[in-house]
């Protein structure tokens, strides 16, 4: 077991929540979390690997411990995100590291990987998706708020932020759901039902649509940096398909790509067997 050390950064005004753990002179690796959690998903992970490697994962903005501004002051965009902790990268001077990135880590880490290819050494993509044969059906009520943000379109996707759906996005897929610890979602859920977080991440999910209009750069990125890419997924993910997972190979033919039987939040049924892929990956 290592020491973690639980920090904020202050990025231009904007207090950014981060964990740390490792030498600060070992290789870097930028942790990434997604919807709806934050950096504690990590909790299992980074004990497995800051022998070896220096971690840092932030909370996103509007997530977890970082600052959550009202919507009319802050604008809650994935471009915007990834602008925040791009510039969090350079505060702490991480000038060269590997990314993890997991669901709404993905679309925030490449966007930070197509500015700067020269500052990423590897990707790991833990159920971060970058090809629409990766999205499910499940994505069809947010596409039809894409196509029409009316507030009936809105409202028809509420339940996403419900506490039932967080709960419920922990334990599909999972074959044995007593290994899913209540400790993460019970946190989300927390986090959600704070004032204003919820249209917060109704925005998001508006804004989602962005990314999928980057997937033909990100995948341009793939193929002309050709990072070394290992592509870890828990297969029954009701969100992003196991397809999403091969495509990589698409544009990286030498990219490892590996399943585990768990559904979205692969980390809470297989974080040993992930943390031994990623060490093996990056050494």
């Amino acid at each position: 077991m290592s020491d973690i050390a639980y920090r904020t950064a202050d990025v231009d005004g904007f207090t950014v929540f981060y964990r740390e753990a490792g030498a600060a002179d070992a290789p870097t690796l930028l942790l990434l979390h997604g919807y709806p959690s934050a950096s504690h998903q990590f909790r299992e992970l980074i004990p497995m690997l800051a022998d070896r490697f220096h971690i840092v994962a932030p909370d996103l903005p509007g997530f977890g411990k970082s600052d959550m501004p009202p919507r009319g002051e802050f604008d809650y965009t994935f471009d915007h995100l990834s602008g925040v902790i791009d510039r969090w990268t350079e505060v702490l001077g991480l000038d060269r590291f590997a990314l993890y990135v997991f669901d709404y880590g993905a679309p925030v880490g490449f966007r930070i990987a197509t500015r700067h290819s020269e500052r990423v050494t590897a990707i790991i993509s833990q159920n971060g998706n970058a090809y629409e044969e990766g999205l499910s059906d499940g994505w069809h009520p947010i596409q039809a708020y894409w196509k029409d943000p009316s507030q009936a379109n809105r409202d028809a996707i509420r339940m996403l932020v419900e506490p039932q759906t967080t709960v419920w996005q922990y334990t599909h897929g999972v074959p044995d759901t007593t290994r899913v610890s209540p400790d993460g979602y019970g946190l989300d859920n927390y986090y959600l039902a704070r004032d204003g977080a919820d249209e917060i991440q109704l925005d998001l999910f508006l804004d989602y649509a962005s990314n999928v209009a980057l997937y033909p750069k990100f995948q341009e990125y793939f193929r002309q940096s050709r990072p070394p890419l290992l592509a870890v997924w828990g297969k029954n993910d009701p969100f992003f398909l196991p397809a999403g997972a091969e495509a990589f190979k698409r544009d990286i033919p030498d990219a490892d790509v590996r399943f585990v039987d768990t559904g979205h939040f692969a980390l809470e049924t297989h974080a040993k067997e992930i943390a031994t892929a990623i060490g093996q990956f990056l050494q």
